[in-house]
């Protein structure tokens, strides 16, 4: 496997995921900036994630067709502008209509224009199942966990640098350090990075680039179904959890600035995780026994969670926080592995394009439950974790339902 595509990839995602984290904990200042309704908020920061949902499969199968490189190439091009534009509509600000249109419909546009470049995730794991064996397959995809804690780590950290303790406008800066950052990933990419499609294969010719024909027969495969809905269901559940947590940080009295620390803790967490403990421990004991300590793990620290809320406890929040994202760290490389192994060499971007959307499809849907169960007065603040916490129980029961997945894999393998 070769060390210097794999680091590329790396440095794809972890900018990606570097923007993200700058944006979501100052998404919603930037939304009372511009004079946002309560509705208009709700759409505007899931709108990066319904763009993930709608072209994730669409980049996944060009990829399939064109190649990994000039797809992720694109992604890193319509990063680097739509941060650009990001930093530009909070530096004009509320000074009237621009070019027509109000500078919330134009921050709209580039959130939606950052879901539809970040939405190359896929082709990034496709790429990670070009240039490994099934052996190296699920330490691969841990890579792009670590990148995300990376990111979701020193995104948080940066935005916390930009954010005064108390309520000001926000400042331009991140999203213009969040383009250059772009920007300089895509010309190392255009360098560094080779393509990684074997060459012979085609497999996008006879086929739509959102084929919910070709969905269709992948859900008649073995476990297939089973995947897609765990997939779904843990990121349904953490993203419960995500997108409440700065309102859980405000009832346990911190301030916008201190919030932003608390996100980089849990990069932080993701970093060591992914980068180190999964990478190293999923090869020696297998996709499906790290996928089960996964959700476990999940189960029990949301149930914590909830417990640390109604106690109004911090230090309790720092305590169990560790235990939930650990789990999350181990489910999502080990089911995307899994869903990998399922996949034929010729068709990756399009199958792990497909799981990428529904975890798109409960990012959506996720905050949207999880916000909507949390109690503005206090009194409910624990249902969105019990309620995630009772999802995650349903996975741990799916992913037991999986332990003939890898053995049906190595009978296929060995017939093959």
């Amino acid at each position: 496997m070769s060390r210097s595509p794999l680091f590329i990839i790396f440095l794809v995602v972890f900018i990606d995921l570097l923007g993200f984290g700058i944006v979501l904990p100052l998404l919603p200042r930037y939304g009372k900036h511009f004079d946002a309704a309560g509705w208009q908020l709700g759409v505007l920061m899931a709108s990066f994630s319904a763009m993930q949902f709608l072209f994730a499969p669409v980049w996944g199968r060009l990829s399939d067709h064109f190649g990994r490189r000039p797809i992720l190439l694109i992604g890193l091009l319509g990063s680097t502008l739509s941060y650009a534009a990001f930093g530009g509509i909070t530096q004009l600000g509320n000074q009237g209509l621009i070019l027509g249109l109000s500078p919330l419909l134009w921050l709209f546009i580039s959130r939606v224009a950052a879901g539809i470049a970040g939405a190359t995730i896929p082709t990034a794991q496709a790429y990670i199942a070009d240039v490994t064996d099934a052996k190296g397959r699920g330490k691969g995809m841990a890579l792009i966990g670590a990148a995300f804690g990376v990111g979701f780590t020193f995104g948080p950290i940066l935005g916390a640098q930009f954010v005064a303790e108390a309520d000001v406008a926000p400042s331009p800066a991140p999203g213009y350090v969040a383009a250059v950052l772009s920007g300089m990933a895509f010309l190392a990419a255009i360098v560094m990075l080779p393509e990684s499609l074997k060459p012979g294969s085609d497999p996008a010719r006879k086929r739509h680039w959102f084929d919910m024909a070709s969905f269709r027969v992948a859900m008649t495969r073995p476990y297939m179904g089973w995947l897609y809905s765990t997939i779904f269901l843990s990121t349904f559940a953490f993203s419960q959890f995500e997108s409440t947590l700065s309102l859980l940080t405000d009832h346990l009295s911190l301030n916008a600035k201190y919030n932003f620390y608390v996100f980089a803790y849990i990069g932080f967490i993701l970093t060591i995780a992914q980068g180190f403990l999964i990478r190293r421990f999923l090869p020696k004991v297998g996709e499906f026994r790290m996928g089960i300590v996964g959700v476990i793990m999940m189960t029990i620290g949301l149930l914590l969670i909830g417990v640390s809320s109604l106690q109004s406890s911090l230090a309790v929040l720092y305590v169990v926080l560790p235990i939930t994202v650990v789990g999350f760290s181990a489910t999502t490389p080990s089911i995307n592995s899994l869903l990998s192994l399922n996949a034929g060499d010729d068709e990756q971007g399009g199958i792990l394009g497909v799981g990428q959307s529904m975890s798109s499809l409960a990012r959506i849907l996720g905050p949207m439950l999880g916000l909507s169960l949390l109690g503005l007065d206090g009194a409910s603040q624990a249902l969105p974790y019990w309620v995630a916490a009772g999802v995650m129980s349903v996975c741990v029961l799916m992913v037991l339902g999986l332990r003939n997945c890898t053995t049906s894999l190595t009978k296929t393998e060995a017939q093959g």
